[in-house]
Formats: C-alpha cells, structure tokens, sequence
C-alpha cells in the first residue's frame, strides 16, 4: 500500500507516522488503500485533504483545560480558582514552578484541544505545504485560487501560533519534507525571517482575487479570509519588532508601515470599533445592572458572536474560533450562581489597571508598587478621584463590563443558598430570582470583635470551588441573563483577531517609530469608543509608552494577549518578577450592626501565593524534549529554548 501522505517526524516537522495520514474519509476508502495520486485527481478527496489543514485551528477561550481560561490565568490579569482543588492541573504545576521541557503544562495537558502545540501546528504546516504543492488547478477548477490562498493562509496562521508560544527560530516548511529528505540539513530560520515568511504568505492570500474580504454566510463559518491576513500581519510584525524577538535590531519602522496599512484597509473594508448599542433590552436593562452605555455596548459586544452576514452589527471582529464554553454560568463566572466552580478570578494588579473616569491612571504606571509583594501600591498624585477605601467608584466604564466587585450586583435565578452570613442577601434561598450582592469579603466585624469568616458561598477563600481567590469575578464573557436555567445564553464565539488590536499595534509602533501624535490618536479613538477621555499632548516618550501598554492591558483583560505582550516586552535576559511573581487580591472586612446590617467595608490587599512562573525560562515554552533530542541526533543542533 502505497502511503504517500505518511511522512517522517523529525523536530521542527517532526510527528508520528500514524498522525498525519489523511483524515477519516481518506482513510475509509472503499479498498483499503489509498495513493496520493488518487487524492490530487479527485475534486471531493482534495477538498477534504484542504479541510484537514483546518483540523489544528485552536479554539482557544476557556478550552486550555477543564474550563479555564489558559494564558489569561498564567500571567497577572488573573488567578484560576481550581488551582487549589485541582492541584495536578495546568495553572496549579505553572505556579509552582512544576513544569519541564518533558511535561509542560502549557501543552501536555490531555482532555482538551488546547494541546501538544508543537506537534499539532506543524502537522497542519505540512499538511497546508503538501496541498499547496500537489493540489491540481486542473481538477480543483475555478476554486483552485481561493483553496491555495486558504492553505497558505493556515500555514502562516499556525506559525504565528508557533511564534507565539515558543518564541524561536523554526524552519520554514515551504516545501514538504518526504521520506528522502536530509534532515540533519534542516535549518532555522531566526524569528523575523518566520514573520517575514508569515507576511508573504499573508500577501499572497491577499493578492488572491476570489479569496474573500471576510466570511458573510454560515456555511463558511471560520474559513480563512483577507482581512485575517491583515491581521496576522499587524500583530507578528509588532512581535518581530519588539524587544524579547528582535535580536538587537531595529524593526520598529517596517512596523509603523505594515500597520498602518492593515489599519486602513481593514478600515476601508468596514472594519470599525463595536461602538453602539443594539440589543438595549438585555444589555440596557436595569437587571443588567451595567452603570452607563459604555459599560452596556463593551459587554454586549463580547457577549455575542459575529453574525456570518453581509451587514453584521459587529465588524469589529476580524476572526473568530469556535464557541468556548456554553455553560460560563456553571464554569467560568460567579461560582455562587450554579454551585459548582468560579474559575477565572481577575487580580487586584488587573483592578489596579482601570484609570478614574477623569482619565488619570490610579497608580504610578513607572511605578505601581512600593514593595515587591504588590501590598503597597504608589499611587498616582495626580489622580484626586480615587479613594482606596471606595475602590470602585468613578472608574472607566470597561471595568464595570468586566469586573464582579464587592458591592456589584446580578440579576438572575440563582442556584444557591445565601448562607448564614451572607449579610447582604439575608433570606434568598436557592431558586430565588433576583438581584444578589456580590459580597466578596474576607472577614466581618461587629461591636469590634473580627471574625476571620468569609461571605459563605462567594467571599474571598483560598480553599473552595465556589468562591473568589482575589476578591473578584469575571463579568466580561458571562451573559447577563445566564444562570443555572439559563446556561446556554453564555459563550460567545473567541475573538482571536479584532480591530480594537489593530489600533494599538499601530499605536505601539507609531510611539516607537518616533510618530507619537499619531499613537495618541490611534490610542485615543479606542478609549472614545468607551468614553475615555483622551490621552493629552502633554503625555509623551516613556510616559506615553506606559499609558499606550496599559491601554493594551485594559482593552484586552482577560482575552489572553497580556500573557504574550508582557513577555515580548521584556528583554532577552530579563523575567516577569515585575508582574507574574506576585499576584494578590482584595482582602475585605465586612462591618455590620447588632441587627447584622452592612455598615460598609474596609479594603486592605493579601497575597494569594508566590507563583514560581516568573523567572527567565518562563519567557518562553520549552519545545518538547522529544523534539528536541530528535533534531540533536540528526543535525548536532540543541534548539531548546534558554533555560530548559
């Protein structure tokens, strides 16, 4: 039997045998048996060979594992609540330090997609080299265009997913190793030439006249399209160029050009900030409980997936993965609302985050904390609206679309017993529906006596699955009227690419590339579409730089993109003590009165734990060993990333 889509793994293309034949149809043939030959002459085997260059695309989201959120629990915007619980799970072994070149927790998790990584994305590089080599414009027809720019398309998708993670140099597959090949000739490219691979691969997909702007019917859902080349294209060029990956050299005004050209044709497609209101009886209800529009049109947008139409109210988002989750209530919000488990709890340093309402930062962002534990923040003098002891109020309206507080409310059929001590919502049993107070305090005092008890169900504790481990819950993804009845109202698709992103990697690269009048206008029209006011004139050079990253950091919380952009920003020889060392959360005393009434609350900070992700071989994920010894033997080369 001839099994010419079999081929060796070595390395960077390194794989099973078994892995990467040809899908289940493939396989099924009638006889048995299967050429290469027969594939490439048959129109319907070479469009199920092209969808299996789909298979790998991640869906990313909560899939990392067990219904977590992944990159965003693996860097300062939050802490996972089952990583006490399910002590053997991913963000568990990274915060203590528990991960090896041999089981990383990044990829060696078993029971989800999110995966084997290395393996996986050049399975698929391959798999999209060999169609576009073999795939017959003869058989393929009037498709045959759109199919090759789709297949290149993937191709620079998954080694910007590769990039990403691992943050090497990799080889270029542009052809497709056999069975023949050398091996111990393959070599690495450095990292800008893979970004420099990436984006020609993006311009010949966008140079491909039947390849579509983007996808405007179901039945074409997540297929590749221009305006995702675009995008790949802003974001690996800002990459290339940033500290961690450029290799000493200076790609900061190749950035500015690439996007700033993504930003306008992107923009003269239609592509704009997700700026209106359009569904105002959920989202502009008073049960929503979201304080002004700009609060209600941020969290509507992130509540629902693109319509696949001609004319969709949301085309702010580039491309988007499959549905994540879709019981968020049960798995990834407020575990008191299900009873089950919280899962992402954003960080105080996330909090810490959101400027007042008068556009000053609460913090001195050169400077957020006096001490190492992030106890003692340095607060910014210029800013006269916040108060440490009303945390809360006067905040940017994205906070409020993202963010369950102390003090914050929900509406819905909740699932749960207030407990005891649940002083705010005394006498709501499980099954009442309405609004309960978020009360995500520690401890309680009354008639000057502490008591070292939390909230029953929701409060900060280190141990349960139910409750906060930073003193709050993640609003941004969960539907207003999800609850335990409800739970197939939450989980909109991923947004992987959008074009809030685009703004502020032109923003970056224009400050870097000396335009700063440009990265203030780019910045500011992202916090206009939230009612921000905007960055002055007189914010320039370094200070500028700061507010431009944490307006990344804001926009984006919880999404994923810190976990990376922390870590391109930082040098070579550096880690993230600054910011992945030390996470803390809200420690809150509650005071009621003899007749057990809320009097109001004091807010103090705790540490959670020290993680131990912090330090330089964190920066980037150790290639599997495996991997690592194959390319040894063959070529003489380690390709280990630094410290593993």
């Amino acid at each position: 039997m001839k099994k010419s889509i079999y081929f060796i793994v070595v390395a960077a293309v390194a794989l099973c045998l078994s892995a990467v034949s040809c899908n289940k149809y493939l396989d099924q043939a009638p006889d048995g048996k299967i050429t290469l030959e027969d594939v490439w002459g048959d129109y319907d085997k070479t469009m199920y060979y092209l969808h299996t260059c789909y298979a790998n695309l991640p869906t990313k989201s909560t899939q990392y594992f067990f219904w977590t959120r992944g990159p965003v629990n693996w860097c300062d915007d939050s802490w996972d609540a089952d990583d006490l619980d399910v002590d053997w799970a991913a963000s568990r072994k990274l915060y203590d330090g528990n991960a090896s070149a041999s089981s990383h927790p990044v990829w060696d998790v078993g029971g989800t997609v999110e995966n084997s990584y290395w393996t996986k994305y050049f399975s698929s590089i391959r798999a999209c080299a060999m169609f576009i080599k073999y795939a017959d414009p003869a058989v393929v027809g009037s498709e045959y265009d759109r199919w090759i720019a789709e297949a290149r398309l993937l191709r620079a998708y998954y080694y910007t997913e590769l990039l990403s993670w691992f943050g090497c140099a990799l080889p270029i597959i542009d052809e497709p190793y056999t069975y023949t090949d050398d091996f111990s000739e393959v070599k690495r490219a450095s990292y800008y030439e893979v970004v420099q691979f990436i984006m020609s691969e993006c311009d010949k997909a966008i140079g491909c006249s039947t390849l579509p702007w983007r996808i405007t019917t179901s039945g074409e859902a997540r297929r590749m399209c221009k305006a995702l080349a675009w995008a790949i294209k802003s974001r690996m060029i800002l990459f290339a160029a940033s500290p961690l990956y450029n290799e000493g050299q200076n790609y900061w005004n190749e950035a500015y050009t690439v996007t700033k050209q993504a930003m306008t044709e992107l923009e003269a497609k239609g592509f704009k900030l997700y700026d209106k209101l359009n569904i105002p009886g959920t989202w502009g209800s008073e049960n929503a409980h979201l304080p002004n529009e700009y609060a209600q049109i941020y969290n509507e947008y992130f509540n629902n997936s693109q319509a696949w139409s001609e004319s969709p109210a949301d085309m702010e988002t580039i491309f988007q993965l499959t549905n994540g989750a879709w019981d968020l209530a049960n798995v990834d919000g407020i575990g008191a609302i299900c009873g089950y488990k919280t899962g992402t709890c954003p960080s105080q340093e996330l909090v810490d985050a959101y400027e007042t309402i008068d556009g000053q930062p609460v913090l001195n962002l050169a400077k957020p904390y006096n001490d190492e534990q992030h106890l003692k923040p340095n607060y910014n003098t210029a800013n006269t609206l916040y108060d440490p002891q009303n945390p809360y109020a006067n905040r940017d309206p994205r906070f409020y679309a993202t963010v369950y507080y102390n003090g914050s409310k929900r509406f819905c059929t909740w699932g749960t017993d207030a407990t005891a001590n649940s002083f705010e919502n005394a006498g709501q049993a499980a099954g009442w529906r309405g609004s309960r107070t978020i009360a995500t305090w520690a401890r309680w005092e009354k008639g000057g006596e502490i008591h070292e008890q939390c909230e029953g169900i929701m409060g900060w504790n280190i141990n349960g699955r139910t409750f906060t481990r930073t003193g709050y819950y993640e609003r941004k993804f969960l539907h207003p009227n999800s609850d335990h009845l409800s739970l197939t109202l939450s989980g909109a698709d991923h947004k992987d690419y959008r074009f809030a992103e685009i703004l502020l990697n032109f923003a970056e690269a224009a400050l870097e590339s000396g335009h700063e009048d440009e990265a203030r206008q780019a910045t500011n029209r992202v916090r206009a579409r939230v009612g921000m006011p905007a960055i002055p004139s007189s914010v320039s050079g370094n200070d500028l730089r700061l507010r431009i990253r944490n307006e990344r950091r804001v926009e984006f919380a919880l999404e994923g993109n810190r976990y990376f952009d922390i870590r391109r920003w930082t040098n070579p020889d550096g880690d993230l003590s600054a910011t992945d060392h030390w996470v803390t959360a809200a420690y809150i005393t509650c005071h009621v009165d003899a007749n057990n009434k809320v009097t109001g609350y004091t807010y103090d900070r705790h540490v959670i734990k020290e993680r131990q992700c912090y330090t330089n071989k964190y920066l980037k994920v150790a290639i599997p060993l495996s991997e690592v010894n194959n390319m040894l033997a063959v070529t003489g080369e380690n390709w280990q990333n630094p410290g593993w």
